[in-house]
Protein backbone atom coordinates (compact mmCIF):
# COMPACT_ATOMS: atom_id res chain seq x y z
CA UNK A 1 0.00 0.00 0.00
CA UNK A 2 1.37 3.27 -1.04
CA UNK A 3 2.39 5.90 1.83
CA UNK A 4 3.61 9.57 1.65
CA UNK A 5 5.67 11.22 4.41
CA UNK A 6 5.40 15.17 4.03
CA UNK A 7 7.01 17.83 6.18
CA UNK A 8 5.91 21.03 6.99
CA UNK A 9 8.22 22.72 4.42
CA UNK A 10 6.48 21.22 0.90
CA UNK A 11 9.17 18.46 0.85
CA UNK A 12 7.33 14.83 0.60
CA UNK A 13 8.35 11.38 -0.23
CA UNK A 14 6.36 8.18 -1.65
CA UNK A 15 6.94 5.28 -0.65
CA UNK A 16 5.19 2.42 0.69
CA UNK A 17 3.29 1.18 4.01
CA UNK A 18 4.82 -0.33 6.88
CA UNK A 19 3.54 -0.93 10.42
CA UNK A 20 0.08 0.55 11.20
CA UNK A 21 -2.24 1.95 8.65
CA UNK A 22 -3.00 5.36 9.48
CA UNK A 23 -1.29 8.82 9.72
CA UNK A 24 0.67 10.35 12.43
CA UNK A 25 2.36 13.99 12.71
CA UNK A 26 5.34 14.54 14.62
CA UNK A 27 8.66 16.43 14.17
CA UNK A 28 11.17 14.45 11.66
CA UNK A 29 14.26 13.61 13.02
CA UNK A 30 17.13 10.74 11.86
CA UNK A 31 19.33 8.39 13.63
CA UNK A 32 22.66 6.67 12.63
CA UNK A 33 22.90 3.96 14.85
CA UNK A 34 23.25 0.86 12.48
CA UNK A 35 21.64 -1.49 15.00
CA UNK A 36 19.44 -1.16 18.17
CA UNK A 37 16.17 -0.26 16.39
CA UNK A 38 14.13 -2.01 19.45
CA UNK A 39 15.64 0.01 22.05
CA UNK A 40 14.97 3.28 19.76
CA UNK A 41 11.58 2.36 19.31
CA UNK A 42 10.67 1.75 23.06
CA UNK A 43 12.64 5.06 24.32
CA UNK A 44 10.14 7.62 25.60
CA UNK A 45 12.51 10.25 24.94
CA UNK A 46 11.15 9.82 21.04
CA UNK A 47 8.02 10.83 22.51
CA UNK A 48 6.31 13.19 19.63
CA UNK A 49 9.24 12.57 17.23
CA UNK A 50 9.46 10.84 13.75
CA UNK A 51 12.34 9.18 13.84
CA UNK A 52 14.41 8.22 10.36
CA UNK A 53 17.01 5.47 10.78
CA UNK A 54 20.01 6.60 8.08
CA UNK A 55 21.05 2.79 7.66
CA UNK A 56 19.45 0.96 5.27
CA UNK A 57 18.26 -2.53 6.40
CA UNK A 58 16.30 -2.18 9.34
CA UNK A 59 14.78 -5.36 11.27
CA UNK A 60 17.34 -7.89 10.07
CA UNK A 61 17.48 -9.47 13.56
CA UNK A 62 13.73 -8.95 14.65
CA UNK A 63 11.88 -8.34 17.80
CA UNK A 64 12.36 -10.19 20.92
CA UNK A 65 11.04 -9.21 24.11
CA UNK A 66 13.85 -8.37 25.99
CA UNK A 67 15.50 -5.55 24.11
CA UNK A 68 13.07 -2.81 25.41
CA UNK A 69 13.66 0.41 27.13
CA UNK A 70 10.04 0.63 28.07
CA UNK A 71 6.70 -1.24 28.21
CA UNK A 72 5.89 -0.33 24.95
CA UNK A 73 7.03 2.04 21.84
CA UNK A 74 6.40 5.75 22.27
CA UNK A 75 7.65 7.35 18.83
CA UNK A 76 5.08 9.07 17.14
CA UNK A 77 6.17 7.03 13.67
CA UNK A 78 9.43 5.35 11.92
CA UNK A 79 11.08 6.06 8.58
CA UNK A 80 12.89 3.09 7.50
CA UNK A 81 14.49 2.76 3.84
CA UNK A 82 14.24 -1.09 3.75
CA UNK A 83 12.21 -2.94 6.40
CA UNK A 84 13.60 -6.79 6.57
CA UNK A 85 10.79 -9.09 6.11
CA UNK A 86 12.52 -12.42 7.19
CA UNK A 87 14.55 -11.70 10.03
CA UNK A 88 17.54 -14.00 10.75
CA UNK A 89 18.61 -14.24 15.16
CA UNK A 90 18.04 -16.59 17.19
CA UNK A 91 16.18 -14.66 20.13
CA UNK A 92 13.96 -13.04 17.26
CA UNK A 93 10.26 -13.18 17.82
CA UNK A 94 8.54 -11.42 15.29
CA UNK A 95 9.31 -9.01 12.46
CA UNK A 96 9.62 -5.46 12.80
CA UNK A 97 6.53 -5.03 10.51
CA UNK A 98 4.67 -7.19 12.82
CA UNK A 99 5.59 -5.36 16.13
CA UNK A 100 4.85 -2.32 14.90
CA UNK A 101 1.39 -3.31 13.53
CA UNK A 102 0.82 -4.58 17.46
CA UNK A 103 1.91 -1.47 18.36
CA UNK A 104 -0.22 0.13 16.48
CA UNK A 105 3.07 2.81 14.89
CA UNK A 106 2.48 4.26 11.56
CA UNK A 107 5.44 3.87 9.48
CA UNK A 108 6.94 4.42 5.98
CA UNK A 109 9.26 2.24 3.81
CA UNK A 110 10.75 2.74 0.31
CA UNK A 111 12.09 5.96 0.62
CA UNK A 112 15.08 7.82 -0.50
CA UNK A 113 16.47 8.09 3.54
CA UNK A 114 19.67 9.57 2.65
CA UNK A 115 17.77 12.54 1.01
CA UNK A 116 15.37 13.05 3.54
CA UNK A 117 18.59 13.22 6.24
CA UNK A 118 20.40 15.50 4.19
CA UNK A 119 17.61 17.71 3.59
CA UNK A 120 17.25 17.95 7.21
CA UNK A 121 20.64 18.69 7.92
CA UNK A 122 20.43 21.56 5.62
CA UNK A 123 16.76 23.24 6.89
CA UNK A 124 16.29 21.73 10.33
CA UNK A 125 13.93 18.91 12.28
CA UNK A 126 10.58 20.14 11.33
CA UNK A 127 7.37 19.03 11.57
CA UNK A 128 5.97 15.86 9.22
CA UNK A 129 3.27 13.89 8.62
CA UNK A 130 3.25 10.05 7.99
CA UNK A 131 -0.13 8.48 5.89
CA UNK A 132 -1.06 5.70 4.11
CA UNK A 133 -4.99 6.50 4.44
CA UNK A 134 -4.43 10.83 2.19
CA UNK A 135 -1.66 10.54 -0.21
CA UNK A 136 -2.53 13.69 -1.69
CA UNK A 137 0.95 15.57 -0.81
CA UNK A 138 -0.68 18.89 -0.87
CA UNK A 139 -3.20 17.83 1.67
CA UNK A 140 -0.30 16.06 3.53
CA UNK A 141 1.95 19.36 3.67
CA UNK A 142 -0.91 21.65 5.49
CA UNK A 143 -1.62 19.37 7.94
CA UNK A 144 1.88 19.04 8.85
CA UNK A 145 1.82 22.80 9.24
CA UNK A 146 -0.98 23.31 11.22
CA UNK A 147 0.47 20.29 13.62
CA UNK A 148 2.11 21.78 16.69
CA UNK A 149 5.81 21.87 17.10
CA UNK A 150 7.83 20.53 20.24
CA UNK A 151 9.16 23.84 21.33
CA UNK A 152 6.81 24.80 24.62
CA UNK A 153 4.92 21.49 25.10
CA UNK A 154 5.07 19.49 28.12
CA UNK A 155 5.43 15.58 26.98
CA UNK A 156 7.26 14.40 30.56
CA UNK A 157 3.50 13.87 31.56
CA UNK A 158 2.36 11.92 28.89
CA UNK A 159 5.33 9.39 29.27
CA UNK A 160 5.83 9.15 32.93
CA UNK A 161 4.65 6.50 35.43
CA UNK A 162 1.39 7.33 37.27
CA UNK A 163 2.51 5.99 40.72
CA UNK A 164 5.62 4.80 42.30
CA UNK A 165 7.70 1.28 42.01
CA UNK A 166 10.56 0.02 42.76
CA UNK A 167 13.46 -1.19 39.93
CA UNK A 168 13.60 -5.07 39.77
CA UNK A 169 15.90 -5.93 36.81
CA UNK A 170 20.06 -5.99 36.64
CA UNK A 171 22.02 -6.43 33.98
CA UNK A 172 21.57 -8.73 31.22
CA UNK A 173 23.44 -11.75 30.65
CA UNK A 174 23.62 -14.26 27.70
CA UNK A 175 21.80 -17.59 28.61
CA UNK A 176 20.24 -15.63 31.83
CA UNK A 177 18.62 -12.71 30.77
CA UNK A 178 18.16 -10.03 33.35
CA UNK A 179 19.31 -10.70 36.94
CA UNK A 180 16.97 -9.31 39.76
CA UNK A 181 17.63 -6.64 41.76
CA UNK A 182 18.87 -7.32 45.12
CA UNK A 183 17.28 -4.78 47.19
CA UNK A 184 17.92 -6.51 50.21
CA UNK A 185 21.54 -6.16 50.18
CA UNK A 186 21.89 -2.81 48.42
CA UNK A 187 23.92 -0.22 50.10
CA UNK A 188 22.37 2.88 48.36
CA UNK A 189 18.84 4.20 48.36
CA UNK A 190 18.35 6.16 45.15
CA UNK A 191 14.94 8.06 44.46
CA UNK A 192 15.11 8.31 40.27
CA UNK A 193 12.07 10.88 38.87
CA UNK A 194 10.90 9.37 36.07
CA UNK A 195 10.76 12.02 32.74
CA UNK A 196 11.16 9.11 30.69
CA UNK A 197 13.31 6.75 31.93
CA UNK A 198 15.19 4.25 30.16
CA UNK A 199 15.26 0.51 31.97
CA UNK A 200 19.32 0.58 31.54
CA UNK A 201 19.61 3.29 33.51
CA UNK A 202 17.88 1.34 36.48
CA UNK A 203 19.63 -1.95 35.48
CA UNK A 204 23.07 0.16 35.90
CA UNK A 205 21.88 1.82 39.28
CA UNK A 206 20.87 -1.88 40.98
CA UNK A 207 24.40 -3.46 39.17
CA UNK A 208 26.07 -1.15 41.51
CA UNK A 209 24.30 -1.71 44.75
CA UNK A 210 21.52 0.88 44.81
CA UNK A 211 17.78 0.20 45.26
CA UNK A 212 16.04 2.49 43.38
CA UNK A 213 12.39 3.62 43.57
CA UNK A 214 10.50 5.71 40.72
CA UNK A 215 8.58 8.70 40.98
CA UNK A 216 6.55 10.27 38.68
CA UNK A 217 7.59 13.37 37.29
CA UNK A 218 5.33 15.70 39.44
CA UNK A 219 6.83 14.36 42.85
CA UNK A 220 7.57 17.01 45.15
CA UNK A 221 11.27 17.50 46.44
CA UNK A 222 9.40 17.26 49.81
CA UNK A 223 8.06 13.63 49.16
CA UNK A 224 11.37 12.73 47.72
CA UNK A 225 13.14 13.97 51.02
CA UNK A 226 10.34 11.66 52.97
CA UNK A 227 11.91 8.72 51.13
CA UNK A 228 15.74 9.30 52.45
CA UNK A 229 17.25 8.38 49.68
CA UNK A 230 21.48 8.78 49.60
CA UNK A 231 20.76 9.91 45.62
CA UNK A 232 18.26 11.73 43.46
CA UNK A 233 18.63 10.60 39.92
CA UNK A 234 17.26 13.06 37.17
CA UNK A 235 16.02 10.83 33.99
CA UNK A 236 15.67 11.21 30.39
CA UNK A 237 12.83 12.31 28.52
CA UNK A 238 11.13 13.78 25.54
CA UNK A 239 11.01 17.37 24.59
CA UNK A 240 11.16 20.71 25.55
CA UNK A 241 12.83 20.96 29.49
CA UNK A 242 11.92 24.58 29.76
CA UNK A 243 7.93 23.99 30.02
CA UNK A 244 8.79 22.07 32.77
CA UNK A 245 8.98 24.70 36.02
CA UNK A 246 7.36 22.04 38.64
CA UNK A 247 10.80 19.65 37.59
CA UNK A 248 13.13 23.00 37.81
CA UNK A 249 11.75 23.72 41.06
CA UNK A 250 11.46 20.27 42.95
CA UNK A 251 15.39 20.13 41.43
CA UNK A 252 16.31 23.47 43.20
CA UNK A 253 15.25 22.46 46.35
CA UNK A 254 16.99 19.19 46.24
CA UNK A 255 20.42 20.49 45.49
CA UNK A 256 22.70 20.71 48.86
CA UNK A 257 20.76 18.55 50.69
CA UNK A 258 21.09 15.04 48.50
CA UNK A 259 23.99 14.10 45.70
CA UNK A 260 22.15 14.23 42.08
CA UNK A 261 22.89 13.08 38.93
CA UNK A 262 20.98 13.82 35.90
CA UNK A 263 21.43 12.23 32.22
CA UNK A 264 19.91 13.73 28.99
CA UNK A 265 16.81 15.64 29.67
CA UNK A 266 17.92 15.18 33.36
CA UNK A 267 21.22 16.68 32.53
CA UNK A 268 18.98 19.91 31.03
CA UNK A 269 16.71 20.31 33.88
CA UNK A 270 19.64 20.57 36.52
CA UNK A 271 21.45 23.30 34.66
CA UNK A 272 17.96 25.17 34.15
CA UNK A 273 17.45 24.90 38.00
CA UNK A 274 21.02 26.28 38.29
CA UNK A 275 19.67 29.40 36.36
CA UNK A 276 21.34 28.51 33.25
CA UNK A 277 18.65 28.11 29.60
CA UNK A 278 18.92 26.20 26.67
CA UNK A 279 17.91 26.11 23.14
CA UNK A 280 16.66 24.00 20.00
CA UNK A 281 19.68 22.39 18.57
CA UNK A 282 18.73 22.69 14.19
CA UNK A 283 19.22 19.00 14.01
CA UNK A 284 20.18 17.35 17.36
CA UNK A 285 21.86 14.46 18.00
CA UNK A 286 20.33 11.01 17.31
CA UNK A 287 22.76 8.04 17.29
CA UNK A 288 25.76 5.98 18.87
CA UNK A 289 28.82 7.45 17.62
CA UNK A 290 28.75 10.82 19.20
CA UNK A 291 32.48 12.11 20.41
CA UNK A 292 32.60 13.51 23.59
CA UNK A 293 35.63 15.06 25.08
CA UNK A 294 35.72 14.42 29.28
CA UNK A 295 37.91 17.18 30.70
CA UNK A 296 38.45 15.65 33.79
CA UNK A 297 40.14 12.68 32.33
CA UNK A 298 41.26 14.29 29.72
CA UNK A 299 39.85 11.36 27.61
CA UNK A 300 37.51 11.09 24.39
CA UNK A 301 34.83 8.13 24.51
CA UNK A 302 32.35 7.54 21.79
CA UNK A 303 28.68 8.37 23.16
CA UNK A 304 24.86 6.90 22.28
CA UNK A 305 23.02 10.23 22.36
CA UNK A 306 19.18 11.35 21.43
CA UNK A 307 18.35 15.15 22.32
CA UNK A 308 17.03 17.97 20.35
CA UNK A 309 18.10 20.51 22.75
CA UNK A 310 21.05 21.46 24.23
CA UNK A 311 22.32 23.61 27.49
CA UNK A 312 23.70 27.25 26.71
CA UNK A 313 27.07 27.54 27.99
CA UNK A 314 26.87 31.21 28.04
CA UNK A 315 23.69 31.02 30.53
CA UNK A 316 26.45 28.92 32.74
CA UNK A 317 26.90 31.24 35.71
CA UNK A 318 30.40 30.91 38.03
CA UNK A 319 29.53 27.76 39.82
CA UNK A 320 28.55 25.65 37.04
CA UNK A 321 31.87 23.83 35.40
CA UNK A 322 31.40 22.48 32.01
CA UNK A 323 32.94 19.17 32.72
CA UNK A 324 32.37 17.35 28.91
CA UNK A 325 32.29 19.17 25.22
CA UNK A 326 30.85 17.05 21.88
CA UNK A 327 33.66 17.26 19.62
CA UNK A 328 31.73 17.44 16.74
CA UNK A 329 30.24 21.13 17.50
CA UNK A 330 31.49 21.99 20.76
CA UNK A 331 27.87 21.71 22.54
CA UNK A 332 28.08 20.98 26.23
CA UNK A 333 27.95 17.54 26.95
CA UNK A 334 27.88 17.53 31.37
CA UNK A 335 27.99 19.99 34.15
CA UNK A 336 29.10 19.83 37.45
CA UNK A 337 28.14 22.11 40.51
CA UNK A 338 30.85 23.81 42.49
CA UNK A 339 28.35 24.52 45.56
CA UNK A 340 26.50 21.17 45.88
CA UNK A 341 27.20 17.70 45.05
CA UNK A 342 25.20 17.36 41.61
CA UNK A 343 26.20 16.83 38.45
CA UNK A 344 24.64 15.84 34.52
CA UNK A 345 25.72 14.54 30.90
CA UNK A 346 23.53 15.06 27.95
CA UNK A 347 24.55 11.54 26.35
CA UNK A 348 23.12 8.15 27.84
CA UNK A 349 26.45 6.14 29.83
CA UNK A 350 23.76 3.70 30.12
CA UNK A 351 23.94 2.85 26.26
CA UNK A 352 21.44 0.21 24.81
CA UNK A 353 21.89 1.07 21.88
CA UNK A 354 25.45 2.68 21.79
CA UNK A 355 29.09 2.28 23.13
CA UNK A 356 29.59 1.46 27.04
CA UNK A 357 32.64 3.70 27.27
CA UNK A 358 30.58 6.13 29.90
CA UNK A 359 29.83 3.67 32.23
CA UNK A 360 32.26 4.97 34.91
CA UNK A 361 29.67 8.24 35.34
CA UNK A 362 27.43 5.59 37.26
CA UNK A 363 30.24 4.67 39.23
CA UNK A 364 30.78 8.46 40.17
CA UNK A 365 27.34 9.16 41.44
CA UNK A 366 27.63 6.06 44.01
CA UNK A 367 31.42 8.09 44.87
CA UNK A 368 29.38 11.21 45.34
CA UNK A 369 27.30 9.10 47.51
CA UNK A 370 29.59 7.37 49.74
CA UNK A 371 31.71 11.09 50.35
CA UNK A 372 28.56 12.68 51.56
CA UNK A 373 27.30 10.04 53.33
CA UNK A 374 31.05 10.34 55.41
CA UNK A 375 30.09 14.31 55.68
CA UNK A 376 27.00 13.54 56.98
CA UNK A 377 28.86 11.31 59.29
CA UNK A 378 31.30 13.79 60.42
CA UNK A 379 29.09 16.59 60.93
Amino acid sequence: MKAVLALADGKFFYGKALGAIGEVTGEVVFNTSMTGYQEILTDPSYHGEIVTMTYPQIGNYGINPEDVESDRPFLSGFVVKESCSFPSNFRSQMSLDAYLKDHNIVSIEGIDTRALVRHIRTVGAQTGIISSVDTDPESLVKKAQQAPALVGRDLVQEVTCKQPYQAEEGLWTLGSGYARANTQDAVYKVVAYDFGIKRNILRNLTALGCDVTVVPATTTAEEVQALKPDGVFLSNGPGDPEPLLYAQENIRKLLGKVPVFGICLGHQLLAIASGGSTYKLKFGHRGGNQPVLDYQRQQVEITSQNHGFAVDEKSLHDQVKVTHINLNDNTVEGIELLSSPAFSVQYHPEASPGPHDAHYLFERFIDMMNQHKRENNHA
